[in-house]
C-alpha cells in the first residue's frame, strides 16, 4: 500500500526521492541564481540598488515568513496535495518573473515565488518519511541533505552561465524560464507516482500567528532595504520598532493559543528554552552575514571590476569549494570529536579569511584584477562557513525535546531564510553607499567589517549552545525508538535547508 510501512514498501519510493530532490533544488537555486543578474536587470528594467535588493531579498522574505505555515498546511491538507500545489505555483510564478515588464512587477512576482516555495519546501522531508523507514530512511537523509546543499552553491554559477550565454536573446529571463521544463516534468511525475495520503483535518492552521510573522518580517526588511536610498527618515526607525513589537506579540499570541487548547504555529515550549532562542539569533546572524557577503562579492566583481555575469558566477567557485571542504571536514571528522568547538573554530577561520581578503583587496589593482587576486581569502572564508553549516542545526536542535523536533526544525529554517533576506538588505546598503562614489574596494571593506561584527556576535552565542549535537537521523523527527512517528504533526514543517551560500 502507498506509504504504509506496516506492509510492503511502496514500489516507486525511490522515484519519489528523485522528484523531491529535483523540485526542491529548483526552489533553492532561485534563492541565489539572480545574484549575478544585477547589471542586466539595470539595463533591461532600470533596476537600481534598492530594486536589486528586493528582487534577491524579497524571495527569501516571503519564503522564510511562510515556511512554518506551509508545514502546517501540509499536516492539515496532506503533503502530496500541498507539494503539488506549491510546485505548480512555483513553476507559474517563475514564468511570471520571466515575463515581468518592469522592476515593480518582477519584485511582486518574486515575492509570490517565495510564498510558493514556502508551501513546497516543507513537504519534501514529510513525504520521504511517509514512504521510507528504518535504514532506508537514514540513507535517504544522507542523500537528501548534501544534494540540496548543492542548490545554493551552484546558483550563481548557473545563473552566470545562462545570462552570459544569452540563449535565444533571453538574457536574465532565462534564469527563471529554466524552471518551466523542470517544474512541469516534476509535476507530472509527482502527480502520477507520489501516493495519496490524507491530511489530518483536526490540525488547525494558526492564520493569526502567520499574519503576525509576515507583518513583523515586512516591517523589518522594508526599512532596511529603503533606508539607505532615502536617507533613513523617521518612518524607517518606526517600522523597525514596530517589527520588534510584532515579534513580541507573536510570541505572546502563540502562548495564548496553546493555553486555549488550540494548535500554535510554533510549539510554545521552544520559546522557553534559552539555548533554542539564543540559537535562533545565531542562525540569523550567521546566515545574514554569509548570504550578505556572497552578494557583495558578486556585486564587487560585476560592478566594481566589470566582470561578466558568467565571470562573476565562476568568481563564486572559491567560496563554494571552500564551503564544501569545510563542510566535509566538519561533518566527517570534527563534529563528533570536538563537539561544539567545531562551530567556534568555524567563525574564527572565517574571520581569518576576511582579514586575508581585506589585504588582498588592498594589494589588487583595478586595471589588472583577476579572481585569483582574492581567491585565497574567499576560499578560507568558505572553509570556515562550511564548518559551521555542517554542524550548526544539530547543536541547536540538541536543546529541544524529541516531540518538538519538527516544529523546531521548521522555525530554524524560517529564521535562516529571513536572516538571509536581512543580510541582503544590510550588506547591499553598506556596499552601495560606497559604490555610488565609485569606491568599490571601500564598499567591500565596510561589508567585511559588518561581517566581522556579526561573526563575533555569533561566536559569543555559541558558548550558550549544547556541547554535543543531535544525531543526523533525529534532526528530521526520526528517533531510534520510533523511526516513523510523526509526533505532534509538526514534523512535516521541518524542512531543514543546509544551503551553503
Amino acid at each position: 500500500m502507498n506509504g504504509d510501512r506496516t506492509t510492503q514498501p511502496y514500489r516507486w519510493r525511490w522515484l519519489i526521492l528523485v522528484v523531491m530532490i529535483v523540485a526542491e533544488i529548483m526552489d533553492l537555486l532561485d534563492a541565489s541564481i539572480v545574484n549575478v543578474a544585477g547589471p542586466d536587470l539595470e539595463k533591461s528594467l532600470g533596476a537600481g540598488s534598492v530594486g536589486l535588493q528586493w528582487v534577491i531579498g524579497g524571495y527569501a522574505l516571503t519564503l522564510g515568513s511562510g515556511l512554518v505555515l506551509g508545514g502546517r498546511l501540509g499536516d492539515r491538507y496532506g503533503r502530496r496535495r500541498m507539494f503539488l500545489t506549491g510546485l505548480a505555483a512555483f513553476t507559474l510564478s517563475s514564468l511570471l518573473c520571466a515575463l515581468a515588464p518592469n522592476i515593480g512587477s518582477l519584485i511582486a512576482f518574486r515575492l509570490l515565488q517565495g510564498a510558493a516555495g514556502a508551501v513546497l519546501l516543507p513537504q519534501g522531508l514529510g513525504l520521504l518519511r511517509e514512504n521510507f523507514s528504518g535504514p532506508e530512511l537514514t540513507k535517504v537523509f544522507a542523500i537528501f541533505g548534501p544534494v540540496l546543499g548543492l542548490g545554493g552553491i551552484i546558483g550563481p554559477v548557473l545563473g552566470g552561465f545562462l545570462i552570459e550565454g544569452n540563449f535565444f536573446g533571453l538574457g536574465w529571463r532565462s534564469v527563471f524560464l529554466i524552471n518551466l521544463p523542470i517544474g512541469i516534468a516534476a509535476l507530472v511525475i509527482a502527480a502520477k507516482f507520489v501516493p495519496r495520503k490524507p491530511g489530518d483535518r483536526t490540525v488547525r492552521v494558526d492564520v493569526t500567528g502567520a499574519s503576525l510573522v509576515v507583518a513583523a518580517c515586512a516591517l523589518l526588511v522594508l526599512p532596511l532595504n529603503q533606508g539607505q536610498e532615502e536617507g533613513w527618515p523617521l518612518w524607517t526607525w518606526l517600522c523597525m520598532a514596530a517589527s520588534v513589537i510584532g515579534f513580541a506579540l507573536f510570541a505572546l499570541q502563540q502562548r495564548r493559543t496553546s493555553a486555549a487548547g488550540r494548535e500554535p504555529l510554533v510549539t510554545p515550549g521552544l520559546l522557553r528554552k534559552p539555548a533554542f532562542t539564543v540559537g535562533l539569533g545565531g542562525i540569523a546572524l550567521f546566515f545574514g552575514g554569509l548570504i550578505g557577503t556572497q552578494l557583495v562579492l558578486t556585486l564587487f566583481l560585476q560592478i566594481g571590476r566589470q566582470f561578466s555575469a558568467g565571470g562573476a558566477g565562476l568568481g563564486n567557485l572559491p567560496l563554494a569549494v571552500g564551503t564544501a571542504v569545510g563542510g566535509a571536514v566538519s561533518g566527517a571528522f570534527l563534529a563528533d570529536r570536538i563537539g561544539r568547538k567545531v562551530i567556534q573554530v568555524g567563525p574564527l577561520v572565517q574571520l581569518a579569511g576576511a582579514a586575508l581578503l581585506w589585504f588582498e583587496l588592498d594589494a589588487s589593482s583595478a586595471d589588472t584584477f583577476s579572481i585569483w587576486d582574492i581567491a585565497p581569502g574567499v576560499a578560507v572564508t568558505g572553509v570556515g562557513a562550511g564548518m559551521v553549516i555542517a554542524a550548526l542545526f544539530s547543536f541547536i536542535l540538541a536543546a529541544v525535546d524529541d516531540e518538538e523536533i519538527g516544529s523546531a526544525s521548521g522555525v530554524l529554517s524560517a529564521v535562516q531564510a529571513i536572516g538571509g533576506s536581512i543580510g541582503v538588505a544590510v550588506f547591499g546598503s553598506v556596499f552601495f553607499a560606497q559604490a555610488r562614489t565609485g569606491d568599490f574596494t571601500t564598499g567591500f571593506h565596510h561589508a567585511l567589517i559588518v561581517q566581522a561584527c556579526l561573526l563575533l556576535a555569533f561566536l559569543t552565542i555559541t558558548f550558550l549552545l549544547p556541547k554535543k549535537g543531535r544525531p543526523e537521523e533525529e534532526q528530521h523527527g526520526s528517533t531510534p525508538a520510533d523511526p516513523g512517528a510523526d509526533g505532534d504533526g509538526a514534523v512535516g514543517s521541518g524542512a531543514r535547508r543546509d544551503v551553503a551560500v
